[in-house]
Formats: structure tokens, sequence, C-alpha cells
């Protein structure tokens, strides 16, 4: 048997390899998809999916209050939960990469307490953002004190000449230092503030606008085509620093390059609908299970894990208690803590 014909088996293999691939990739896009139009089908005013696929391709379909509905109410919520679930579940597939720890999130480096501390500080406050008003100065602040919060631990972690493991650490302390300063905040607050910062804590998809929207889906759309620039760097990094290093890979820029777009992402998405926990957490797990370590297929992958993730727990937000929309973050927690045990125990069964 020559040479060639040898490869031939490989090159067979390699392609049945990225069709499966690529397949169960699109099996979650249209899971997401489906989700996606089940959300917007579901809510206390009646308007069946045939008349909400109709009123997506035809706006004048519908009548005018149905259109607010649809367009003004169901459709910014429902596009949100897509958007900052793909950007949770992309920030949390690479911050697991990068630090090498399988219970990092975009929560892990206290990016969501310290987004708490900021919006909690603009509602006990009245803080306004000048030439926007009172409406962005929660969420300005949410972002500001997040973005803050990572370059602090990048910076810490840069001049200690830390590893994964230390910046974990450091993200830790950082977040219980800022749960004591909202406790703090919530202690000398009036029990108006109190109760509105409550609320934020508890995330909520509700207050989506489409200018939000826009922001949050921007975001994502500029840097997941960096993250897939990194894919084979951070396929590799999976293997363990020394081997990323021994094949050329500068580990601590990919790392600080990674951790810098992961702070972006999860900064935005928490400054418009607060903390929402698991999500980052779980979704990675879900796609590693279904198309492994390649960074090519498990970073989209993620995404859209997180994305089909957060419509369900809206469409479940609006379906629990009849009557009433609860906030999504609960719905997320309470799913997603038996969720990610049912991934510990199947995967320790596995090994």
């Amino acid at each position: 048997m020559t040479e060639s014909t040898a490869e031939l088996p490989l090159a067979a293999a390699y392609a049945r390899f990225v069709n499966r691939r690529v397949l169960l990739v699109a099996a979650l896009a249209v899971a997401a998809a489906a989700a996606f139009l089940a959300d917007i089908a579901t809510g206390a005013s009646g308007l069946p999916l045939a008349d909400v696929v109709k009123g997506l391709l035809d706006p004048g379909h519908l009548d005018r209050a149905q259109r607010v509905v649809l367009w003004d109410i169901r459709l910014p919520t429902a596009c949100m939960a897509l958007a900052v679930g793909a950007g949770l579940g992309l920030a949390g597939a690479e911050m697991q990469t990068v630090l090498a720890n399988p219970l990092a999130s975009p929560f892990t480096l206290g990016v969501s307490h310290a987004a708490t501390l900021g919006a909690s500080l603009a509602i006990v406050f009245g803080l306004s953002v000048p030439g926007l008003g009172g409406a962005w100065a929660i969420p300005a602040a949410a972002f500001a004190f997040a973005l803050a919060a990572t370059l602090l631990i990048q910076a810490l972690a840069a001049h200690q000449g830390a590893g994964a493991q230390t910046v974990v650490l450091f993200g830790i302390a950082l977040g219980f230092a800022a749960n004591a300063l909202v406790w703090l905040v919530q202690y000398v607050a009036s029990a108006d503030a109190v109760q509105q910062i409550v609320f934020w804590s508890m995330g909520s998809l509700i207050r989506a606008t489409w200018t939000q929207v826009g922001i949050v889906a921007a975001v994502f759309t500029v840097c997941l085509p960096l993250a897939l620039s990194r894919a084979w760097s951070l396929t590799a990094l999976r293997a363990g620093e020394e081997h990323a290093r021994a094949i050329g890979i500068g580990v601590e820029r990919l790392r600080l390059l990674t951790l810098t777009r992961v702070s972006l992402m999860a900064a935005v998405a928490v400054a418009f609908v607060g903390t929402i926990g698991f999500v980052g957490l779980v979704a990675p797990h879900i796609a590693r299970i279904l198309v492994g370590e390649d960074h090519r297929f498990s970073l989209p992958a993620s995404a859209l894990a997180g994305g089909l993730m957060l419509c369900l727990a809206s469409l479940a937000s609006k379906t629990i208690a009849p009557g009433t929309i609860l906030p999504v973050g609960i719905v997320t927690a309470i799913v997603g803590i038996p969720m990610f045990l049912g991934l510990l125990l199947s995967q320790g069964r596995a090994k």
C-alpha cells in the first residue's frame, strides 16, 4: 500500500470528524432558534406562534396592539436573552480554557459582584449620565465597575507574574470584597433603594430596549471572530501550558487578551440585565460534551448553548407562575444547579 493510499482513510476519518461536529453545531443553532421563537410566542397576551411568524415577516399582518406586543415588548426581550446567553456562553468557554479551571465563568473574577456594586451606588445616590439622563446611570455604573474590577485583577496578576490559579483567587477575593460593600450600601440605603438593588441583582430581561440589544449584539459580533481567530491556540492550551509554550504560544499574552475580551462581553451583558448565573458555567460543558475540545467547534457551540439556555429560562420565567414574570436569574440558578451537578456526575462516571 502506497503512502498516498494510506492517507485516504485518515482524510476520510477527519472529514467525518468535521462533518459530525458541524451537524451538532447546526443542531444547537436550530434548537436555539426554536427556543427563541417559543419565547416570543409566550406571554400574557395571546399571540399564537403562527401570528408571531407572520408578524416577523410582515408587520402589517398584525393590528397595532399586536405589533406593540411583538416588536416593542417580546422581541427585544427574546433578542436580549439570545445575545446575553451567547455572550456568557462564549465568555465561559474561553475563561475555562485560559484559567485551566472547569468551574470558571464570567463571574469567577468577581465581575457580577463588581457590577452589582456599581449598580447599587447608582441607585442609592441617584446618579445620571451627562447627556443621557438617569435611565443609563445603572447600566453605565455596572459596566464601569465590572470592567474596572477585571483591569484591577489583571494588573495585580501581571505585577505578581501570576498564573491561572492565582488569577482565579484574585477574582474570588475581589468578589467577596464587592459583596461586602454591596451589603454596606444596602445597610445605609432607603427601603425603596434596597428593593431596587435586590431586584436588579436577581437578573431580569424585561427592561431590554432595542438600543441595549444592539450594544450587546455588537460586542458579541466583534468578540466571536476574535475568539475564533485564536481557536487553534486555545485548543493547544487545553493540553496544558507547557505543551502550549513548547509549540510557540505566548500563554501569558493569550490569557491577557482573552480575559480582556471576556471581561468586555461579561460587563456589557451584566450591565443591562443584572446578575445571571450558571449560563457561563454550564453552557461550555454542554458544548464540550457534544463537540469535544476543538475550539473551532466548541466556541460557537458554547455561544449557542448559552443562547439556548437563556431563551429557555426566559420562556420558563413566564410560564412557571402564570400572570407573573419571574426574574430570569432565579430561573437560571434553580435549573443550573441540578444541571451542573448532573454534568459533573456524568463526567465522573465516564472516567
